[in-house]
């Protein structure tokens, strides 16, 4: 028996309907893309690892707390990929049982606090902490490094996230020179980058040694001085591990790393400058050749 006419017009209205949102859908994301979404990456060609600003944030602070408990890069390497995996570098409040956070530590299992796991400086140092204490980790493969630290259920897992920790901790270290690339929201939106908190993260991170430097223009800010109406922070260099100019790097991927969060709108840093209005998110070449100081130019 054929369809009556008025359960055949209901059919084909809603699938008129259901065509015209698709095809809205399309216009918008052809129209408005990701390319103007907040974005980060290292490397290039196929060998590219591509990921968000807070992903970014979160890999740039376990980098930095891993080099500043002077461990070398396989250490920082084997600590991304770690995250990589367990959380997909993203500060998570769950997971199997009670897991949480970066690492997915669990507090029943003496990792800490929920508080204490889900602070990234604190469960990063936590992770190092369990890694140093494994005989000749720098030599395992990262699989078994990984698995002696976190004792999980899929130890193999680990081993597919390699080759992204691998680009990721050169540039977060500092060896490879301008390799982190970033789009922000900063040069967007109205907020005003905060130098008291972009100082306090620094020494989080970092240690004192990191901190910025107060300059004879500073007004009620250490570390800061006016430019226009900006702020910009000046960290001199100085190398804990490596040399200076690989921790001068290591700083300047720090800040782009953060920019998003912490409100940095430009970091230069030796004959390099990045600024967060440039929808490539390239590093340029500067006006200058810098002078070993790392600058960090807040949102105003």
């Amino acid at each position: 028996m054929r369809p009556a006419p008025r359960a055949r017009l209901a059919r084909f209205t809603a699938a008129f309907a259901v065509l015209l949102g698709l095809a809205a859908y399309v216009a918008v994301h052809y129209i408005t893309g990701s390319k103007g979404a907040p974005g980060c990456s290292v490397g290039s060609g196929e060998n590219t690892y591509e990921f968000t600003p807070e992903q970014a944030s979160n890999a740039a602070t376990i980098s930095a707390v891993g080099t500043t408990r002077r461990m070398p890069e396989r250490a920082v390497t084997i600590a991304l990929a770690t995250a990589l995996q367990e959380s997909a570098l993203r500060n998570i409040e769950h997971g199997d049982r009670d897991s949480l956070g970066l690492f997915q530590q669990r507090p029943s299992q003496g990792w800490g606090t929920p508080e204490q796991i889900l602070d990234p400086v604190y469960s990063s140092g936590k992770f190092y902490e369990g890694l140093a204490k494994v005989p000749g980790y720098s030599r395992l493969p990262l699989t078994v490094a990984a698995q002696k630290v976190q004792r999980s259920g899929f130890p193999q897992a680990y081993a597919k996230h390699e080759p992204d920790a691998v680009l990721l901790s050169a540039a977060l270290t500092g060896r490879s020179a301008a390799a982190l690339r970033c789009t922000t929201s900063a040069a967007r939106e109205g907020r005003p980058g905060d130098p008291a908190k972009v100082r306090a993260e620094l020494v989080r991170a970092f240690g004192e040694k990191a901190a910025p430097k107060a300059s004879a223009t500073t007004a009620g800010s250490a570390g800061a001085h006016a430019s226009g109406s900006s702020v910009v922070l000046s960290v001199p260099v100085r190398a804990t591990t490596g040399t200076d100019a690989q921790r001068g790097w290591e700083l300047a991927h720090w800040a782009v790393a953060r920019a998003d969060e912490l409100r940095i709108v430009e970091v230069s840093y030796a004959d390099k400058v990045w600024r967060a209005g440039d929808a490539s998110g390239n590093w340029m070449n500067a006006a200058d050749g810098g002078d070993g100081t790392v600058r960090m130019r807040l949102a105003r």
